[in-house]
């Protein structure tokens, strides 16, 4: 029995939400149009550039086994350089960059894929030749100072960074989607929750469920129209 109750509840909530399609359509429509004006107006387009280190441990031709595991230990030590705040302060000075150590450390990314001697510097900034620029001297700044500071072989620059052309975020077809589907999902709610707020009512088996008692008849709702009361009043004086 209370399956079937359930089962009923289910379908009016889908026929009720069937009866408000227009204003779910409507409110997913607006959710797109705010995301969208929202990202193309109000939000800071950002761009990234990224170079490459390649790590080697000697600068002879020939490498056995021992140097190239070597190698590849050392990359993921590097990538340490980069928090380093003496590596920052040369990047700030040669560019003359008005930013602190934490917002450059924030700015930039360094990853080591596996199995492999190579580091990727990204940058992220709003100015693109900001990125191109702060890429590489990072990577010229960072070959230095393992030189210096870490007597080992200085990498070499396996990839230069490209002029970013186009903004890597945020995303307007992403969020614009993101906003349609909020927009659905924030109407569908409001509906599903005026359905179980109202208490009104409306048949025979709702009152049954509600009062338990059993329904003995029916009457069909009469409209009673005074205005025409009134007229036939007037008639009989």
């Amino acid at each position: 029995m209370e399956q079937e109750e359930t089962t009923k509840d289910l379908a009016e909530q889908c026929y009720r939400l069937l009866d408000k399609a227009k204003f779910i359509i409507v409110a997913a429509l607006l959710g797109a149009i705010i995301a969208f004006c929202a990202t193309k107006f109000c939000m800071t387009p950002m761009y990234q550039a990224s170079a490459k280190l390649y790590v080697l441990n000697s600068s002879g031709t020939s490498l056995n086994l021992s140097q190239i595991q070597l190698s590849s230990s050392l990359a993921s030590d590097y990538v340490q350089v980069f928090d380093n705040w003496h590596v920052h302060e040369l990047v700030k000075r040669r560019l003359n960059l008005d930013y602190t150590y934490a917002q450059m450390g924030k700015m930039i990314s360094v990853e080591n894929p596996a199995n492999t001697r190579i580091l990727k510097v990204t940058v992220q900034s709003d100015d693109p030749q900001e990125a191109a620029d702060m890429a590489l001297t990072y990577v010229q700044v960072a070959r230095e100072f393992i030189a210096a500071k870490m007597d080992m072989d200085m990498p070499t620059i396996f990839e230069e960074p490209q002029l970013p052309t186009r903004p890597y975020s945020p995303s307007t077809m992403k969020n614009t989607v993101l906003g349609f589907l909020l927009g659905l999902l924030l109407m569908c709610g409001i509906v599903v929750v005026q359905f179980l707020a109202d208490d009104r009512v409306r048949n025979a088996d709702k009152l049954e469920k509600q009062l338990g008692l059993a329904t003995i008849g029916m009457m069909p709702v009469q409209s009673y129209d005074l205005s025409r009361e009134h007229k036939n009043g007037k008639e009989g004086k």
